[in-house]
């Protein structure tokens, strides 16, 4: 698989780098000499309609004429039909890689496209908050930085995290510093959706398309239309969905099912999963071609144990933003290092379900020991003191992985065993489970059904 070089690096790399990728075109002959304009989509569409990324006057240009892709091998030139041809040289092409070529013609325009890459140094800014993402440790102010930088731009992006780190909320800090921030932001989680429904919700359909479709509906891309879509859990999405997904996103138009019509979208997509889609594409369940087009720009969102000096403003913040009205201001001494010791598989959004549940419990204003549930004491204690032969009895992972290879097979050996352990604790119990592990039942469910393991 080729490399994305636009990906955040391991923690342990030398210097962390962020490529991001630009494309200029100018016209150096015809009716619109001179214009030129940078872009960082991934595919540009060129003709004499409003709608194109670059739009030109000249009368021998059709309204879609060409369009340039960026795919995995290289720049893509490939004409949409038009009346007077795309020319590379004096030979008229349907499809053709650019490689060292500088210039095209469409109709009687002569223009020239520019690599303009830029690879920049990720440097951790100072500031501790990005939008609604609070932290002080090197690993979140180097994520702030990246996401600064790709805010403002149009690329897409694949925020990669465990469950309850925060990935919606990156999406959301993404799209509210972005120029699509007055736009819609509309949240599509492949995972919740029934399977034969997720086309109709992803694309829309028409009246009468398949029983039960008694009114036309837009889908979730068009609902996005001017703004921002953030595909959750992408890696839940079946397989034989994913070449429609790819077709919207290199084509920016959308086929309701039961419609012969397709509508053009304008959206910026950004996705998230808490799975390892290289894996998934080895294993033939995840696209290739459809991994490199969301994967662009790859952020990683270190688990809360790997964060744990990041627990004093955590902690001051949820309290902050809860969504009802008390006076605990903060946890006493014994919490802060009960919390320290945990080992938080919910993440962040374990902490917060955490901290409110024990809000009404505090007699004053700081959340005590016996204000937390008896779960989290007993699991945090046991947590302080771990047995060696619990640590050996967990599988060596190989070590001819990468870091990040054997990292995710230790924490999907750690998520099975503590599944096993929390189902039998809670005699099976799903929302029992749920409450146990401080995450919600929808969450149990998606683990166990990843593992395999049944209920």
């Amino acid at each position: 698989m080729p490399e994305i070089t636009s990906v955040i690096p391991d923690a342990d790399a030398d210097r962390k780098q962020l490529h991001l990728r630009r494309i200029g075109l100018r016209v150096v002959d015809g009716p619109d000499a001179g214009q030129e304009a940078e872009f960082d989509h991934d595919v540009i569409r060129v003709g004499a309609q409003g709608g194109n990324h670059f739009a030109l006057t000249d009368p021998t240009v059709s309204r879609r004429h060409a369009e340039i892709t960026r795919t995995q091998d290289g720049l893509v030139l490939r004409d949409l039909g038009s009346t007077n041809g795309t020319f590379l040289g004096q030979v008229r092409i349907k499809e053709v890689f650019l490689g060292e070529n500088r210039t095209f013609r469409v109709g009687k325009t002569q223009m020239e496209f520019t690599l303009l890459d830029e690879v920049v140094d990720i440097v951790p800014v100072q500031e501790t908050r990005f939008e609604n993402i609070v932290g002080q440790s090197v690993e979140i102010r180097e994520m702030f930085a990246v996401l600064d930088r790709v805010a403002r731009t149009e690329l897409t992006v694949m925020v990669t995290g465990e469950t309850g780190s925060g990935k919606e909320l990156v999406s959301r800090a993404i799209h509210q510093r972005s120029p699509r921030r007055k736009g819609p932001f509309v949240v599509f989680d492949c995972g919740a959706v029934a399977r034969n429904l997720i086309e109709s919700e992803l694309f829309g359909h028409e009246r009468g398309a398949f029983t039960g479709a008694v009114a036309s509906r837009a889908g979730v891309f068009e609902q996005a239309h001017g703004g921002t879509i953030f595909l959750d859990e992408l890696g839940e999405l079946p397989l034989e969905l994913q070449p429609a997904l790819l077709r919207v996103l290199e084509q920016r138009e959308v086929r309701r099912v039961g419609d012969r019509r397709v509508r053009s979208v304008d959206v910026r997509v950004v996705a998230a999963t808490n799975r390892v889609l290289q894996q998934l594409v080895k294993e033939g369940k995840f696209r290739e071609d459809l991994y490199y087009r969301l994967a662009v720009v790859e952020v990683g969102l270190p688990p809360l144990r790997e964060r744990i000096e990041d627990l004093p403003l955590l902690i001051e913040h949820l309290l902050e933003t809860a969504s009802f009205e008390h006076s605990v201001q903060g946890v006493t001494p014994n919490v802060l290092q009960l919390f320290r010791q945990y080992h938080w598989p919910g993440n962040v959004r374990e902490l917060r379900n955490t901290l409110l549940r024990a809000i009404p419990f505090s007699e004053g204003n700081l959340v005590d020991m016996q204000a937390l549930p008896d779960a989290l004491r007993a699991d945090a204690a046991a947590a302080g003191e771990p047995a060696a032969e619990a640590v050996d009895a967990l599988p060596l992972p190989d070590s001819e992985l990468s870091l990040r290879e054997a990292r995710d097979q230790l924490i999907d050996a750690f998520e099975r065993r503590y599944l096993e352990d929390l189902l039998e604790r809670c005699e099976g119990n799903l929302s029992k489970a749920a409450r146990s592990a401080g995450v919600d039942r929808k969450t149990v469910s998606r683990m166990l059904k990843r593992h395999r393991i049944k209920s």
